[in-house]
């Protein structure tokens, strides 16, 4: 039987991993109240952080898409941007429909 000191009081945690971080209680109501913002604390190194400047035309569209294992499987070997394969060979599949509905 475990010690009373090792039970688990939450999923993935016992009473003893709670007790090693008891010194950053969670936070109340009160605290979150007093909260500021990073740039409100620091407002000088806020302004020295860079920030994503507005995307260049065409912007993609965030979407969700169910894909079979294997097609995913696949595209992931090819490593790092496989999204961007995957839209990539989209466009093209797209364009010869055009140009097959267009003659």
């Amino acid at each position: 039987m475990k010690s009373a000191k090792n039970k688990r009081t939450k999923p993935g945690f016992t009473k003893a991993d709670l007790a090693a971080v008891s010194d950053n209680p969670e936070w109340t109501k009160e605290d979150f109240a007093k909260a500021k913002t990073f740039s409100g604390t620091f407002p000088d190194l806020a302004k020295t952080i860079r920030r994503r400047g507005p995307q260049k035309t065409p912007t993609k569209q965030p979407v969700s898409l169910r894909l079979s294992p294997d097609v995913i499987e696949h595209y992931k070997a090819k490593g790092p941007g496989w999204q961007s394969q995957i839209d990539d060979d989209l466009r093209k599949i797209a364009n010869r429909a055009k140009k097959r509905k267009a003659s």
